[in-house]
């Protein structure tokens, strides 16, 4: 779940709406399941994300949610299931076209071209036709360094550079997976306070967290994952600060689903 961190500052009248199953998704996820090689995964997952909305995905280590977003991403391949991206069917086709459909994703592995400079890392992830402009705007402590070898960044800065990769082909939705790893607690606000930004812009995001409280601040809609299966959804605010009750659900025998709890037997979702 993380250590605890200072919350962020409040933005606007926050992120809640009144029943976040009621606003219509963007993207839609209903019945996936992932393997990796032979090994079955993500079982039967359904979510969905609003327009415009964070929606944060959390779980314990070895849960599968970046087995998820690669299988929504198509860079794992889902066995069963449907997704949908603004009604567009994506299951089946390669990342590239999932990616002209408008969808980001921003791996964990903060992968860049070391060798090439900040900004010719955003071009060539843009094919030379993106919106560097935007990702300046959203990131201004990148302009400053867009001469400067990838390689020689800070942590915190290239994985801004992630960020902003996903973001440079103006997607309408953006996968966002543990963009926290390895850097410091300030680091960490300032990306938040990006994420929240996206929302403004009218962009969706998937965010998957390992400081689940400050996750869950600039969230609406939140599920939690253990072993491969649902076993939260519904609003962030029911998760917010409720440490107990998240362990709950990352380890031990409680599910809850549409608004219905329900205990399960510890072995049910393996």
């Amino acid at each position: 779940m993380g250590s605890p961190m200072e919350p962020l500052p409040a933005s606007g009248a926050g992120p809640d709406v009144p029943d976040v199953r009621e606003v219509s998704n963007i993207l839609d996820v209903r019945g996936i399941s992932v393997s990796r090689g032979e090994v079955p995964i993500v079982h039967e997952v359904t979510l969905g994300v609003a327009p415009g909305t964070v929606t944060v995905l959390l779980g314990a280590n070895g849960a599968g949610k970046t087995t998820l977003l690669d299988g929504i991403a198509g860079l794992a391949k889902a066995s069963a299931g449907t997704i949908t991206l603004d009604g567009a069917e994506l299951a089946g086709l390669p990342t590239y076209r999932r990616a002209q459909a408008g969808l980001g994703y921003a791996e964990q592995a903060r992968t860049v071209f070391r060798t090439l400079t900040l900004e010719q890392n955003l071009l060539v992830s843009g094919d030379g036709d993106g919106d560097v402009a935007m990702v300046y705007r959203l990131f201004p402590e990148l302009e400053r360094r867009r001469s400067v070898p990838t390689g020689l960044l800070s942590g915190g800065e290239q994985q801004m550079l992630v960020l902003g990769r996903a973001l440079i082909a103006a997607p309408k939705v953006v996968l966002i997976d543990e963009m926290s790893l390895g850097l410091a607690p300030v680091v960490v606000r300032r990306l938040m306070a990006s994420v929240r930004d996206l929302t403004e812009l009218g962009i969706a995001v998937l965010l998957v967290e390992q400081f689940a409280n400050l996750a869950l601040e600039i969230g609406t809609r939140a599920y939690v994952l253990r072993k491969g299966r649902i076993v939260y959804d519904g609003p962030c605010a029911d998760l917010r600060g409720a440490d107990d009750r998240l362990h709950e659900f990352y380890f031990g025998t409680v599910t809850e689903t549409a608004g219905d709890t329900a205990a399960v037997a510890e072995g049910e979702t393996s």
